[in-house]
């Protein structure tokens, strides 16, 4: 669907000579009495390549339609690939790490995630801004380390390896954001 250069906004999803490139930067930009200017950046969805495009108000560009459906985890198969079922349909599909990335290391098992599709191709994996994971390793706590801001390294239910207070026991549910991999705090009961 063609939009003028106006009209996209960052967060979009463009199609250009056949691939899929997210918009990570927009910028208006109107110098002195020249005519404007729109300084774009895209990230190509398949080779994460970044590149910088300047468009005139007139311009137009092909936005990509994608829908976003919702999908329960079920489980990782031997071969590396993520089994999900469509809560609409109930219908299997499996997703490989080049479309979840590192994401599923935040992801348990039975969960609802959203899925994002752009011609019957699953091209991204959406999850909530933070999760709730039990700690089931941590490092022992060194007396004298408690007063600073020094992370010990633990070791959460799905996997993932995170950095956590040193006040932080194991058993303990902790809250991570699902964007940096960051402890956030202690779970509110």
């Amino acid at each position: 669907m063609a939009s003028r250069a106006t009209e996209i906004r960052k967060g979009q999803v463009l199609e250009k000579d056949g691939d899929l490139f997210l918009i990570t930067e927009y910028e208006h930009r109107t110098p002195g009495n020249l005519r404007s200017i729109i300084q774009i950046k895209i990230k190509s969805l398949s080779t994460g390549g970044v590149q910088s495009m300047r468009l005139s108000s007139a311009d137009s560009v092909d936005v990509a339609f994608l829908d976003k459906k919702a999908a329960e985890y079920l489980y990782q198969e031997s071969n590396g690939d993520y089994i999900f079922m469509d809560s609409e349909n109930y219908e299997q599909f499996p997703l490989g790490k080049d479309v979840v990335g590192d994401k599923m290391g935040f992801v348990k098992p039975n969960e609802q995630v959203e899925v994002t599709w752009h011609n019957e191709l699953a091209i991204g994996l959406a999850l909530p801004t933070s999760v709730v994971l039990e700690v089931i390793e941590a490092e022992m706590a060194v007396k004298g380390n408690t007063a600073t801001n020094v992370k010990k390294n633990a070791v959460l239910e799905t996997g993932q390896p995170i950095k956590v207070p040193f006040h932080i026991k194991v058993g303990e549910q902790v809250k991570v954001s699902t964007d940096t991999g960051d402890f956030m705090g202690r779970a509110q009961e």
